[in-house]
């Protein structure tokens, strides 16, 4: 057997690890015509995308249409699909360690909170810069005329 235990890109899920996610993903409404896409192959697609950074439009041809793939990923936020992945596999996954499923506590980096007081509108002008933005115009500079002509 391969290396990827017969998945086609390492991204791929195992058996294994899709019996944990297939609870986990909303199945197929059972109006309108049968589903003809397996809701692994979109997970899997999905996990390709996000893994390889490669854009949608470049899926390979294994996977489902790119069109497809992308409407499950941006019409899984709306129904709270990734933020109950999430949940339900930290709290397995702290349970594994022999830890309480919720955390008790959070560290926050206090070198990535912004200290300004003011925000916003309110924060004041300095009229000793100079600086006119980076693509402003300045007077009395124009475009030089090509040469040759």
């Amino acid at each position: 057997m391969s290396r990827y235990d017969g998945r086609r890109y390492p991204s791929d899920r195992t058996s294994a690890q899709w019996a944990i996610l297939e609870p986990l993903v909303p199945k197929p409404s059972t109006q309108g015509r049968p589903p003809q896409l397996e809701r692994r192959a979109i997970v899997n697609a999905i996990l390709y995308v996000l893994r390889s950074g490669c854009p949608w439009r470049l899926l390979p041809l294994d996977f489902p249409a790119w069109q497809t793939v992308y409407y499950y990923f941006r019409h899984g936020p709306r129904a709270g699909v990734w933020d109950h992945m999430l949940v339900t596999l930290r709290m397995r996954m702290r349970v594994k360690q022999g830890r309480n499923p919720e955390p008790s506590a959070a560290a926050i980096d206090s070198q990535s909170i912004k200290t300004s007081p003011v925000r916003g509108p309110d924060k004041g002008y300095d009229p000793g810069k100079k600086s006119l933005g980076a693509q402003t115009a300045r007077p009395g500079r124009h475009r030089r005329p090509s040469v040759g002509r």
